[in-house]
């Protein structure tokens, strides 16, 4: 299956579950709202630029924010961590090139540390700013706080999850297929 087919599909399945299955959840608490659509942005390979990054995000963002009829708060977040995923990518990523084989993100690509320290990161940014916009509107800041600590410790623990239960097979960047 081509990079490109094998995107379109993690974006319309990540879409799909977000809409359909975690936004239908009742919320666990008022403070939880389980998110894993954006983890989309974060499998995207290694190669793709910046530029694109952000249109894709964008893309994202504006499909889940019509369907949750936010206004941008979605989009907002997930440029928000489509700008940040290569500063983040190049710190976390050893500099020889010999040790860096993998054609996207992944546990394996990465080791578990740097990938965990990658997603958890980009996670509590998209989760932050989205909440912090959503704050500006009603709220006190040990909400905001609280909110983001605990949607972001169920996100994690979904995309752990994800990761262990679904583990992806592995291109060498080498490779021309």
């Amino acid at each position: 299956m081509s990079d490109l087919l094998k995107n379109i599909l993690r974006f319309a399945v990540f879409i799909l579950i977000q809409v359909f299955l975690l936004n239908k959840i009742p919320h666990l608490h008022r403070f939880i709202t389980p998110y894993i659509y954006f983890l989309f942005l974060l499998w995207l390979p290694f190669s793709v630029s910046r530029q694109w990054l952000l249109i894709i995000g964008f893309i994202t963002g504006l499909t889940l924010d019509y369907f949750t009829m936010t206004p941008g708060l979605h989009t907002a977040a997930c440029l928000l961590i489509a700008y940040v995923r290569p500063f983040l990518i190049s710190v976390l990523t050893p500099k020889d090139s010999s040790e860096f084989n993998y054609r996207e993100p992944s546990p394996r690509a990465m080791l578990w540390t740097p990938y965990l320290v990658y997603v958890f990161v980009l996670t509590l940014l998209h989760h932050g700013y989205m909440i912090f916009l959503q704050w500006l509107s009603f709220g006190s800041f040990l909400d905001f706080i609280i909110k983001v600590i605990a949607t972001t410790a169920i996100s994690m623990l979904l995309i752990v999850t994800v990761e262990l239960l679904f583990p992806r097979k592995m291109k060498f960047r080498t490779n021309t297929a």
